[in-house]
């Protein structure tokens, strides 16, 4: 919305690098029957403690961002603004995330999941299209066009690319749901089955957020309106940019629409997290690494309370919901060159059948992913030393 269609070309870029990292996922679970974190093991100590050390780090905040947001939509939505204590949203959000998945767990997960997903694609199709048709804002006369090419857009374009399309680090979700949808329905597809379903929906989640950058370009770019950070604020100008191209008649529709999909985010990380959780302490800490549902609700208990927290903690802040989401999405992105190399190595080594390795072009645009990974998090660690100024 900031800077129109100054980062579509980096938007674009950033799926296509980051794509073999989330495939090696799927790839490696159908190849071996058994999860990235499992394969990290193999490489190491060193490989599994390192996922360990991102992933509780991540964890912490990221749950804790998203929990917040689906909160924000939920308190707005059914205007609960008067609740006496300020975090009774966050506290809905999260103790029914928990109860769902304690009792539902993965089938409940994957239904919800494709309903939401259907959801999601029809408002944002529609509703870019009505924009494209509508055609573009008439610019404020007082509008000065940002600079894009500028080190002060460093930080804003670290947290862009950091969960375009989602964090590296969330890769072994994509294995550990790979075997658990086997185990649910009985069926072992190919590798060639997996990874097909798996870059479907990728890609289609990329064109969504060409879509999504369309519509904050056609209906925010060149106006006066400023990203708020204000929770609030931010809810009604994300459902703004639908209900601009739609027509104020939609805002419930688009409203409750925007909440169910929060909500299924929120089941889906609270439920990735606490698998990478459980299966990382049972290949760590366990000599027997068999699974065991007790494990499962520890983990789930870790990662509800563990967003809770670190919300809590924030509460006070009046730029807390930003600076949450900052942090959330900067971290990462600064933890992908990790996970990505990890990734690359375990589909790429001896042990990993011959005949499920990548071809030369999933190969070599690995390694430029990992490169450019590389480079952006040392420019944005040199710009946070302040050598820039």
């Amino acid at each position: 919305m900031l800077y129109g269609f100054g980062f579509l070309t980096a938007v674009i870029l950033i799926n296509i690098l980051k794509y073999p990292f989330f495939e090696y996922g799927t790839r490696y679970a159908a190849g071996t029957g058994e999860s990235l974190i499992d394969g990290y093991k193999r490489l190491g100590k060193w490989a599994i403690i390192s996922y360990f050390f991102v992933m509780i780090v991540s964890l912490f905040f990221v749950s804790a961002a998203v929990f917040n947001v689906t909160a924000v939509f939920m308190k707005e939505l059914f205007q609960l603004q008067t609740i006496g204590y300020s975090t009774m949203p966050l506290l809905m959000v999260i103790g029914s995330c928990f109860v769902i998945l304690a009792v539902g767990k993965f089938k409940f997960l994957d239904r919800i999941i494709k309903v939401v997903g259907l959801l999601m694609i029809g408002c944002t199709v529609l509703a870019f299209v009505l924009v494209l048709v509508k055609g573009p804002a008439a610019p404020s006369s007082s509008f000065v066009s940002p600079e894009i090419w500028s080190y002060t857009t460093i930080p804003f374009a670290i947290a862009l690319m950091g969960w375009m399309p989602t964090a590296v680090d969330l890769s072994t979700w994509n294995s550990l749901w790979t075997l658990e949808k086997q185990k649910a329905s009985g069926y072992k597809s190919t590798v060639k089955q997996a990874t097909g379903e798996f870059a479907l929906g990728y890609w289609i989640s990329a064109v969504l957020a060409v879509m999504f950058l369309t519509l904050g370009s056609y209906l925010v770019y060149g106006t006066d309106t400023l990203v708020s950070s204000s929770s609030a604020d931010f809810f009604n100008q994300v459902i703004g940019l639908f209900t601009g191209a739609i027509g104020q008649w939609s805002y419930y529709v688009i409203a409750i629409a925007a909440f169910c999909i929060m909500y299924g985010t929120s089941i889906g990380v609270m439920d990735g997290y606490t698998r990478a959780l459980k299966r990382t302490s049972e290949v760590l800490f366990y000599k027997s690494v068999e699974s065991k549902d007790t494990w499962y609700l520890a983990a789930l208990i870790v990662t509800a309370l563990g967003g809770f927290s670190i919300n809590y903690v924030l509460s006070e802040n009046p730029r807390g919901f930003l600076l949450l989401v900052d942090i959330a999405t900067i971290l990462s992105f600064l933890f992908a060159p990790i996970v990505a190399v990890l990734n690359y190595k375990l589909v790429t080594n001896k042990e990993f059948p011959k005949e499920h390795r990548p071809n030369l072009l999933m190969r070599l645009t690995s390694l430029l992913g990992i490169n450019v990974l590389i480079l952006f998090s040392v420019v944005f660690i040199l710009y946070y030393l302040g050598l820039f100024d």
